[in-house]
């Protein structure tokens, strides 16, 4: 099998950098063309909403086990098919005019994307060591959340123009480019196959779950997602239905979510986890307090530029609460880091298409009002979540500082 050397190495990390973002393009994409599926598919805006529950439940449980999947049978092949089987999908998924065919395919694209962004977060790791290897790893980070961000406003352009199907022919298209480019210039970064020994690796796993602050932080971090899922789900409605603006103002409203989250998670980045629980619910009660203004304002405020105003700064406030959790979840377990990341990403995932379905099932969302009150549901569930568990994270946090005092001595 063809090796990664150094004659390869840095066409393939361009390539892993370009391929990572496909996850968050399959997600967000077509979200400006949900009013348009509804009557194509003759379906309800609940019915189109639950396509993207789907992909995400599947997204999540993947990267949950892939991991060591990829350390036993390579990462070069695997991806290699899982690429394939995305673009076909694609396709599948514009012939069909079954609603729930299109949820079957958008399980099995999840499937796929889950094995692509374990396999090149993972070729990092494999070719690069030291600094190259952070700043590498720093910059897929920064890469895989440009993709949210402008996804819908590519959708919104594709969608006025060329309507609902041009994004899945796009994301089929942006694949097999890809994978015309990788089978010239990829190859198999793994050195020494690991044997899959299912003990040792269900031990580590039962470890780090029955770790309470761990834990909480994985299902935080996903009620914490599902607040920005709920705004993507809804805007297609909000703006083509209730304002009557085309699907590219859908796509700058994603953009202006999308950064405000980006750059909220790039102040918490700033922030020391020290005094974890302090800060989390200080954010907390800031935004709940945004959210109540919002939703004291729907009745006599109904204006796009009024709720984007609220969106933004819940947003922010979101991202910020994020990047404190999710970096507590990444640094709890130094010795496991690879399978605590496995878990916080795809457990994270897990509960945010859990929190979508109960959402779904709660209220439709087609409007600012209904958005707000979902707003409120999943912010009241993780200030709840902190107050139960305080003693939990305050624990966590301290046994962390311990950790890194250890090290630096």
């Amino acid at each position: 099998m063809k090796q990664i050397n150094e004659a390869n190495r840095r066409p393939a990390a361009v390539l892993a950098f370009i391929l990572v973002p496909l996850s968050g393009l399959a997600t967000d994409l077509y979200l400006p063309s949900f009013p348009q599926m509804t009557q194509v598919f003759h379906a309800s805006p609940a019915q189109v909403q639950q396509t993207l529950a789907a992909f995400l439940i599947s997204y999540g449980v993947g990267q949950f086990f892939i991991g060591s999947i990829l350390d036993s049978f390579g990462r070069y092949r695997p991806t290699l098919i899982a690429i394939v089987v995305f673009i076909l999908s694609n396709l599948l998924i514009v012939g069909s005019r079954n609603i729930v065919v299109v949820d079957m395919i958008r399980v099995v694209q999840g499937i796929c994307a889950s094995f692509i962004a374990v396999s090149k977060r993972t070729f990092f790791v494999d070719a690069y060591t030291g600094e190259r290897q952070k700043s590498y790893t720093a910059l897929l980070t920064i890469v895989w959340a440009a993709a949210p961000i402008t996804a819908p406003f590519i959708g919104g352009f594709l969608q006025k123009h060329f309507g609902w199907a041009s994004c899945f022919y796009f994301l089929g298209i942006y694949a097999l480019i890809v994978f015309f480019f990788e089978l010239i210039y990829g190859g198999e970064t793994m050195k020494m196959p690991a044997p899959f020994r299912l003990k040792p690796v269900a031990k580590v796993y039962g470890k780090l779950l029955n770790t309470r602050d761990f834990t909480v932080g994985v299902v935080v971090l996903g009620v914490n997602f599902c607040v920005v899922m709920s705004f993507n789900m809804s805007i297609p409605f909000i703006v083509e239905k209730i304002f009557h603006l085309s699907p590219v103002i859908t796509g700058y409203c994603a953009l202006c979510s999308g950064m405000a989250l980006f750059f909220g998670g790039l102040l918490g980045r700033k922030l020391k986890i020290t005094q974890l629980f302090k800060k989390l619910m200080i954010l907390s009660s800031i935004q709940v307090v945004f959210i109540l203004l919002m939703l004291s304002s729907t009745h006599y405020l109904n204006d796009i530029f009024v709720l984007m105003a609220f969106v933004i700064l819940i947003h922010f406030t979101g991202g910020i609460l994020y990047n404190l959790f999710f970096t507590h979840c990444l640094t709890r377990f130094p010795e496991n880091a690879g399978t605590a990341g496995g878990i916080t990403s795809g457990g994270s995932y897990i509960v945010l298409s859990i929190a979508i379905n109960g959402l779904l099932a709660l209220l439709t969302i087609t409007d600012q009002s209904r958005l707000a009150v979902s707003y409120l549901i999943l912010s009241f569930t993780v200030t709840v979540l902190l107050l139960i568990f305080r003693k939990s994270i305050l624990r966590g946090s301290e046994e962390i500082k311990m950790d890194e005092s250890l090290s630096v001595n």
